[in-house]
């Protein structure tokens, strides 16, 4: 054998190592490109449209109507800048809220001290019309997240519903 074969020969040998050792390495990169991570979701879990006896504009009557939102991903998201709005335009702004995995937070009408659990929006009035509304949640880039609908436009939007009852 001249030595040029066996020099294209220990060339070849090594590009082909080289080559096995290359994939090896990339393939775990190529399928951890894949994997799904855990997204967050929060959604719309439960709302309370019409607040239970006289709707007096009292602060017990307005903390009676309320919107619930569940993360239901393990991961903390911060909804620092989400919304929640109902159809007239009324919207509440998260300031400075970490909604914990698994946790669920419950948005009040009316006025109170916000815990991690209770938040207020301070509102004199009713938001959530007893008939028909849509409340809808949108993320700090005001991107679509979920929404819950009542009344004539129960099934008319994108997001979950959760029934015709008042309290969910």
């Amino acid at each position: 054998m001249s030595s040029s074969t066996v020099t294209a020969r220990r060339l070849s040998a090594a590009a082909l190592s080289a080559a096995a050792i290359v994939g090896a390495v990339a393939l775990p990169a190529s399928a951890a490109d894949h994997a799904r991570p855990d997204r967050t979701k929060v959604e719309i879990s439960a709302v309370q449209y019409d607040s239970p006896g006289r709707d007096d504009r009292s602060r017990r009557s307005l903390n009676k109507e309320w919107v619930e939102l569940t993360n239901t991903s393990r991961r903390t998201v911060n909804l620092d800048g989400w919304t929640l709005k109902n159809e007239d335009g009324d919207t509440y702004t998260f300031d400075h809220y970490r909604l914990e995995g698994r946790a669920t937070v419950r948005i009040h009408t009316g006025r109170g001290h916000d815990t991690d659990s209770d938040l207020y929006m301070d509102r004199h009035n009713e938001v959530w019309d007893n008939y028909s509304d849509t409340a809808t949640l949108r993320n700090d880039h005001d991107r679509f997240v979920d929404d819950e609908s009542w009344g004539r436009h129960h099934r008319g939007h994108g997001g979950h519903h959760h029934g015709g009852g008042h309290h969910h």
